[in-house]
């Protein structure tokens, strides 16, 4: 686990290993269970189907998930994401998916150094 990279990317890894008592093993595995999880790229072909539900329900599940691993700016993203999708400005919700893609992309990246 390359600690400067995820801070790098967006994540409070103290937080993480606070909120996991310290097992750097368990974040390890979570970090790796995220970078199997296939949410942005569902919430990437809602986009592009233009489906706002399953966009919420993506957005929604990544929110989640990058909150309990700390991924404070996926998670800032995710949240803002959820809320316009809930709120009815899809527009906007869907205007927030490149930024996302890039959190995510960097946060992919970190857990792969």
């Amino acid at each position: 686990m390359n600690k400067d990279a995820l801070v790098a990317a967006g994540m409070d890894v103290d937080g993480a290993l606070a909120r996991l008592m310290g097992s750097e093993a368990l974040l390890e595995r979570l970090l790796g269970t995220f970078a199997a999880d296939g949410n942005m790229a569902k919430l990437e072909a809602a986009q592009a189907d233009g489906d706002a539900d399953a966009a919420l329900e993506a957005a929604h599940t990544l929110k989640g998930v990058c909150g309990n691993l700390s991924m404070t700016a996926l998670f800032d993203l995710s949240s803002r994401a959820c809320d316009l999708f809930r709120s009815g400005d899809t527009a906007a919700a869907f205007a927030l998916v490149p930024q996302m893609r890039d959190a995510y992309a960097a946060m992919m990246n970190a857990i792969k150094a």
